[in-house]
């Protein structure tokens, strides 16, 4: 007899972005192995990785996308932004390019993903204190202007991966809580005799569900 397929209540798509060397698939590793590599090469085209967590008892399935950061490999990953529910745009805080080019980062991520996309800016690299260009004063303003969360991590020290993470995931819980609500509210003025179908139903398994926005 097969093995069961990993139960899960929710799928949430998350894609990292940025400029090249800003630690995108070390945060990656970080959050869904506890790993880190010094000698981590540049991502060719998309690469993810997968961690199930709960959420307010609820078991959510992330699924996050690392996306390269290389301009020659832009018209591939701009398609993947479509299906995101929530975006990482990530800068190095010793690299001040980096930060000056989330602005391009996120009018790409604004022009290709659903407009109630959930993003998250991060300065990564804090480790390198000595070395640091970009306070985080200057991204909190930033942040605040667009509409953005904004936290500051290090790959390196595991400092505020998990946070980061777990943050963006729970926002895109509670939007898809509400919208799911919004939904079972509605079926109250569907007039008698006639059925609301919300997911697929299975009796043997939970419902695998995949939200878009």
């Amino acid at each position: 007899m097969g093995r069961r397929a990993e139960e899960y209540d929710y799928l949430f798509k998350v894609v990292l972005i940025g400029d090249s060397r800003v630690g995108k698939s070390n945060l990656l590793s970080r959050f869904t192995r506890n790993e880190f590599c010094l000698e981590s090469k540049s991502t060719i085209g998309v690469e993810f990785a997968t961690r199930t967590l709960q959420i307010e008892g609820k078991t959510v399935k992330a699924q996050i996308w690392d996306t390269a950061g290389k301009e020659r490999y832009r018209a591939i990953t701009s398609a993947y932004y479509r299906a995101a529910l929530g975006a990482l745009l990530v800068y190095d805080v010793t690299k001040p390019t980096t930060f000056e080019n989330v602005k391009r980062w996120l009018k790409e991520l604004r022009d290709h993903a659903d407009s109630n996309i959930v993003i998250m800016l991060i300065g990564n690299k804090t480790d390198l204190k000595h070395l640091r260009s970009v306070g985080p004063e200057q991204a909190q303003t930033f942040a605040e202007t667009e509409g953005l969360s904004f936290i500051e991590t290090s790959a390196l020290e595991g400092v505020n991966v998990e946070k980061a993470f777990q943050t963006i995931l729970g926002e895109i819980y509670k939007i898809v809580s509400k919208n799911m609500l919004a939904a079972v509210n509605s079926a109250a003025s569907i007039k008698q005799g006639e059925t609301l179908v919300v997911g697929a139903q299975d009796g043997n398994t939970k419902n695998n569900c995949c939200f878009s926005f």
